[in-house]
């Protein structure tokens, strides 16, 4: 009746391993380290990048505790602050010739001490938040009117285009607000072009003017309107991501807030000057023509000066290219570039230029077939040259193809650096705050000692008021708060404040589940049961209480979820991970202790589970204090 079978008892001891092992990083604490990332767009780490920074920091005689590649940047642990500033200044040397033109970022970061075993399992320890760790915060509003009104800035433009390569005449277009009006003298010819306008462009509604004049006015369906503002934010945060990277800020925090905001928390940032510049720096994308002359070929060589009216930049790879002074094209005219592959299904990037840079692009390209075109990156006042494809026939309609020796991921990075060299509409920032890491340090313990106490007089009470049965409810408990450490961790979650609170709410709503479990077995040992059926009737009866409360308050976890931002999201992150986890520690694991204990006893007379008086005034002859 209460015995488990031996595949349950399996479940709780890979349960209970499962969450020593991914609770144990958050006990090492963290080592100061050294962290390297790439200082320029353009500049791509690799895994093999780990061993330029072994060999620099055995050159400066530093050893270091482990170096490792995490997908954007090498990190460097050290035993103790010092040996940290050292290696920060010997990799600033050897990686930075030049401080005013650096080519990577070298910053001081803190990482895990977990041990290389639990680091191979992926058992790494909960991010602190910036109220945990300290940092600067800033709230942004996207302008969405400065969005829609680029948009239809460039729609404007290739209605122009379209109307003249189809010969239909206008009597003028102009903007209005987001509506775009086409003028016309004709009828029949208003008619084509309605018709072709319908046709080509379905993002956009027609309508006649009002009073039968010879108008037609545009504007962006709502979908369509929608879909622009969610392009122009998510290309924001894009540009931000790739801009606070520079920083060197491990685990920063960048998510949309509502439907035009963008929250940026950089945990470990103290310096707000530095931080706003960086977020507010802006990269220009500039067309230009290779010089191909003897001369130039000469100074791309190192055998001589760059010729009069070229300037010479680093190609990918490193490669010298001279490039022409004269600018065909600017990121003015870039409306979108995308990842794809060409006729040859080759990797490639697709570019949509606007209507003024298409008619510049076709005309260059007419006049330069077989000649190289360079597409330059410009970021901190300094110049790249992304790519340099050949141009092999004149290219119109303003979509463009860059393909060529590039992988898939080339092509994406490529797309990426293009269209995300600069914002896609304003930003302003609307709050700002900063949070020293004194004050995130006394959050830390105080959060801590919070759920300690908390759990300490939880066990006490359930202890003395239970007997044995308290005992199993407390180990329960431990579980459920192992379990959901584990799990934050697994998750990477971000700890905050508002998380160790909702820790400390799930400690309370996981006893609640064993005191209703207690009490059931007392109301039936009360009612004369014997103890082996009240044990099993009680957890039983149980069971349907708990789940009802648990998930209705599981249902209020998920609306704050969907609906809440910032803090409240961590909140409720916490929150239904607890509940979850509660329902497996205090019903299945707790069940799984009393059955390890009492089931065995096939005579049982006496569990030990608190005083129970019955209604008779006696005490139950089953029940030991």
């Amino acid at each position: 009746m209460n015995r488990y079978s031996l595949w349950k008892y399996a479940i709780l001891v890979v349960a209970l391993l499962i969450g020593l092992v991914y609770t144990l990083p958050n006990f090492f604490g963290e080592a100061p380290a050294v962290q390297v990332s790439s200082g320029r767009a353009t500049l791509k780490l690799d895994a093999s990048f780990t061993q330029r920074v072994e060999q620099i920091l055995a050159d400066a005689g530093l050893q270091a505790e482990m170096v490792q590649f995490d997908g954007n940047s090498v990190k460097a642990r050290f035993a103790s602050v010092d040996l940290q500033g050292k290696a920060k200044d010997a990799l600033s040397r050897a990686l930075n010739p030049d401080p005013a033109d650096a080519n990577y970022i070298v910053a001081l970061n803190l990482l895990s001490r977990s041990p290389a075993a639990l680091t191979a399992l992926h058992a790494m320890p909960m991010y602190l938040g910036l109220d945990l760790r300290g940092g600067v915060h800033f709230l942004m509003q996207v302008d969405m009117k400065a969005a829609l009104t680029k948009k239809t800035e460039a729609l404007a433009g290739d209605i122009r285009s379209m109307l003249r390569d189809k010969n239909i005449r206008h009597a003028g277009i102009s903007r209005d607000g987001n509506e775009i009006e086409v003028r016309f003298r004709e009828p029949e010819t208003m008619l084509a072009a309605r018709n072709l306008l319908t046709d080509q462009m379905p993002d956009m509604e027609w309508s006649d003017a009002p009073g039968g004049e010879l108008r037609l006015r545009g504007a962006l369906k709502p979908a369509a309107a929608l879909a622009v503002q969610e392009s122009a934010i998510k290309q924001n945060i894009t540009t931000l991501h790739n801009r606070v990277n520079e920083l060197g800020v491990a685990e920063p925090v960048i998510q949309q807030q509502g439907s035009d905001r963008v929250v940026v928390q950089l945990p470990g940032v103290q310096d707000t000057a530095k931080a706003k510049d960086i977020i507010g720096r802006t990269a220009t994308l500039e067309v230009r023509m290779v010089d191909e002359s003897a001369e130039a070929s000469a100074a791309a060589a190192g055998s001589g000066p760059v010729p009069f009216g070229s300037e010479r930049f680093m190609e990918r790879g490193a490669r010298p290219l001279i490039v022409k002074r004269q600018v065909v094209l600017t990121g003015e005219n870039l409306r979108d570039a995308q990842p794809g592959f060409d006729d040859q299904q080759q990797p490639a990037v697709h570019l949509s230029l606007d209507d003024k840079g298409s008619r510049i692009f076709r005309d260059v390209t007419r006049e330069n077939i077989g000649k190289r075109m360079a597409i330059i990156l410009f970021e901190k006042g300094k110049g790249e040259v992304v790519t340099a494809p050949v141009i092999r026939s004149e290219i119109g309609g303003g979509r463009v193809q860059i393909s060529g020796s590039m992988t898939t991921t080339e092509a994406h990075d490529t797309a990426l650096l293009l269209r995300a060299g600069s914002l896609a509409a304003p930003m302003e920032i609307i709050e700002e705050r900063t949070i020293g890491p004194s004050l995130g340090a006394e959050n830390i313990a105080k959060g801590f000692d919070s759920v300690i106490y908390g759990f300490c007089a939880i066990a006490v009470f359930m202890v003395l008021y239970y007997g044995l049965f308290g005992v199993f409810s407390t180990l329960a408990l431990a579980l459920n708060l192992l379990l959901l450490v584990a799990l934050l961790s697994m998750l990477q979650a971000t700890l905050t404040l508002p998380g160790i609170a909702a820790v400390a709410l799930a400690l309370g709503m996981a006893i609640d589940s064993n005191v209703l479990i207690n009490e059931r077995v007392r109301e039936e040992l009360r009612g004369g049961a014997a103890p082996q059926t009240a044990i099993n009737i009680g957890y039983e009866r149980a069971f349907a209480t708990i789940l009802d409360s648990n998930v209705t308050t599981l249902i209020a976890g998920l609306a704050l979820l969907t609906f809440g931002s910032g803090p409240v999201r961590g909140f409720a992150v916490v929150h239904c991970l607890g509940i979850l986890t509660s329902m497996f520690s205090s019903v299945f694991f707790s069940r799984g202790l009393v059955n390890l204990w009492y089931g065995r006893q096939k005579k049982l007379k006496s569990v030990s589970i608190g005083q129970i008086w019955r209604p008779d005034g006696g005490a139950s002859p089953a029940v030991k204090g």
